[in-house]
């Protein structure tokens, strides 16, 4: 099998030749393991069998102040510490604009450029195009958490307000992105802590569901995969993303949930992306430790399809560089 049909195998619950993963790195850890191998350009030597391609416009972020980046719905994030991602520290929608502050142009054929070219030689690729903040993150960023969590007591018309100006703007890309030869979307939208969803599932139903719904039932519609990343404890919602056409739940923590017990109750209508411990066996084991978890994975999730191995998350920089070396042996070489 090639990557593309190793993956769609796995998602489709067939046994593919052998379990498809993919394995990202923040930039410290990156830089950890450039060193310790010797090879600045290892990443692109693993063998990853998805390649995901961004849709943010040509110059989405610019540093306005040292170590502040603001992205293209304008809101600044704080990179001092955290260079992946930062800390929010601006608001840029309050109750006063909430229906008429400014949205980026989803149509702006800069977004499209690489997924053009990409989608049209993709060959052997399974092509996955991430749209990143799809809802309630996009929605928290801009308004401020507090706030939004507020308002999805306290002022309704807010809340909706927003979210459906979110959707709307995603729907502009989602359309456009599924007019390419695309295997695949990813959504992100992190509803969940270590212990639960960060709303009620009664509130996570009203506001969040019928948006998701309508973005995912498009792209299925359209012959594309639906993949969500959500960090934390949300299997409560499984069978409602499930009912709403989820295909892949990403990260799939070993640290919030039994991934053994998840692929038993929900491994027939879904497919599983991550299951590699990434505050816990990459950080603090060994590498016998590491091989031991890939391996029991691979074997018992891995079975039947509905599987795509990774750590649960981007490499955090405390991985030891010689437990992520173990990780690759062991998916290099099944």
């Amino acid at each position: 099998m090639n990557n593309r049909e190793r993956v769609s195998a796995t998602l489709n619950h067939r046994q593919p030749d052998r379990i498809p993963y993919s394995i990202g790195f923040t930039q410290k850890m990156h830089a950890r393991m450039a060193e310790y191998l010797g090879d600045p350009g290892f990443e692109s030597k693993m063998g990853n069998c998805l390649t995901s391609l961004g849709c943010e416009p040509k110059g989405a972020w610019r540093e306005v102040r040292p170590n502040v980046m603001r992205d293209q719905f304008g809101v600044e994030w704080d990179q001092g510490i955290d260079k992946d991602i930062g800390v929010v520290c601006n608001r840029v929608v309050s109750a006063g604009n909430v229906g008429d502050f400014p949205l980026p142009d989803p149509a702006d054929p800069t977004r499209y450029a690489q997924i053009g070219a990409v989608a049209g030689e993709k060959g052997d690729r399974f092509v996955l195009v991430n749209l990143g903040f799809s809802l309630y993150e996009r929605a928290w960023t801009m308004a401020g958490m507090e706030t939004l969590l507020e308002a999805l007591i306290d002022d309704k018309d807010f809340a909706n307000t927003l979210f459906d100006r979110i959707l709307g703007f995603n729907m502009g890309i989602i359309e456009k992105a599924c007019s390419y030869d695309i295997d695949a979307m990813m959504f992100g939208d992190d509803w969940g802590s270590q212990a639960g969803l960060q709303m009620s599932p009664k509130l996570w139903r009203e506001f969040i569901k019928p948006r998701i719904a309508k973005m995912y039932g498009y792209v299925r519609a359209r012959g594309k995969f639906v993949f969500i990343h959500s960090c934390g404890k949300v299997d409560s919602v499984f069978p409602d993303l499930i009912e709403c056409g989820l295909n892949v739940f990403n990260p799939f923590q070993p640290e919030v949930m039994d991934v053994y017990e998840i692929k038993d109750k929900f491994g027939r209508e879904l497919s599983f992306f991550g299951g590699i411990s990434t505050q816990k066996t990459l950080p603090y084991g060994t590498p016998a430790q590491v091989r031991d978890e890939v391996k029991r994975l691979i074997e018992r999730v891995g079975k039947g399809g509905g599987l795509i191995a990774s750590p649960a998350h981007s490499i955090p920089g405390d991985a030891k560089p010689e437990n992520v070396a173990a990780m690759l042996e062991v998916l290099q070489n099944q």
